[in-house]
């Protein structure tokens, strides 16, 4: 996906559209020497966009092993699409007040948010646009204006969701964890050469509570999809996982139905498997590269409370 000023175009974000320093210059007609690493965070988001086998070439530029038409569907349409909104938006759901988080950003930098904007691919275009446009920049003050832009892209937009997002992926989509361990190794990377952060991302400091211990079962089940209100992704493989560790039958359909037939069938079980699975993601937030105001430890501390809740739960519906 490619944005620009006015809409979607091209292959890239215009330098003019974000950097222009108001005389008329172009600032894009400077050569970068960062182009190799803004061209593999554009190539690494792209992949997410595309089914293959238009996604191949990319795949083998990244030297990574291409994944089928069946495995990418599966992982990037279906159970674990790579939108922002849905891991940091209070209703766990494409759109909401987690896109239009993101559809500000953009129209902040001027420019018109594509019908994804939240999205992977989209993000990491938009980064690395303007990180191309500001090493490119002849204006000291267009240079710091396009690099405070990219700071706020990465720990507003990418690095609150994107680590637990790859951890999501490794645990049940094989294929694609060498293209998850690149994505991670590059954000480590952008990380260390982008200025800290000042504060946890407006996301999580607006996030909704966790989960209530006195809620009703529809709140359960809204907050248990919804990442940002437990700490934890809940994809359809987890849910098979939880149905196979019950004895449960598992209803086909969306996550939230069949968790419903499963606390139906056994509560205590599925409440036990879902405290269990709370707390493994303590320990993946936990694992995770550290950062000034680094969202890990809250989103850590979410899942904690989270195992804690569900393991009450339990015990009640024993």
């Amino acid at each position: 996906m490619a944005v620009a000023a006015g809409g979607v175009t091209g292959d890239r974000v215009t330098g003019r559209s974000v950097g222009d320093d108001g005389n008329g210059t172009d600032d894009a007609a400077v050569a970068t020497p960062d182009a190799g690493r803004w061209e593999l965070l554009r190539t690494l988001g792209a992949v997410t966009a595309t089914v293959p086998p238009g996604t191949d070439h990319l795949f083998e530029a990244l030297g990574v092993p291409p994944l089928t038409r069946a495995d990418h569907t599966r992982l990037f349409a279906l159970e674990l699409p790579p939108h922002a909104s849905i891991h940091l938006g209070p209703e766990g759901k494409l759109g909401g007040e987690g896109a239009d988080r993101v559809a500000g950003m953009w129209r902040t930098l001027g420019l018109d948010p594509p019908a994804d904007a939240d999205h992977l691919s989209a993000l990491t275009a938009l980064y690395a646009e303007l990180g191309e446009s500001a090493g490119s920049s002849r204006s000291e003050r267009t240079r710091l204006r396009l690099e405070h832009a990219r700071a706020t892209v990465l720990w507003e937009h990418l690095w609150p969701w994107v680590p637990g997002y790859l951890d999501a992926v490794r645990r049940h989509h094989r294929a694609a964890r060498a293209w998850a361990d690149l994505v991670g190794v590059a954000l480590v990377r952008e990380a260390g050469r982008t200025a800290a952060a000042r504060a946890l991302p407006a996301a999580l400091r607006d996030a909704p509570a966790g989960l209530d211990p006195d809620g009703s079962v529809t709140d359960l089940l809204d907050a248990l999809t919804a990442p940002v209100r437990t700490g934890f992704v809940l994809d359809a493989s987890d849910v098979a996982d939880a149905a196979t560790a019950t004895g449960a039958g598992l209803r086909r359909g969306e996550r939230r139905f069949a968790l419903r037939s499963l606390l139906e069938q056994d509560p205590r079980g599925t409440l036990t498997w879902l405290a269990g699975h709370a707390a493994t993601w303590v320990d993946l937030h936990r694992s995770h590269h550290p950062v000034a105001f680094d969202p890990a430890p809250w989103w850590a501390a979410r899942a904690a409370h989270s195992a804690l809740v569900l393991t009450r739960l339990a015990h009640r519906a024993g």
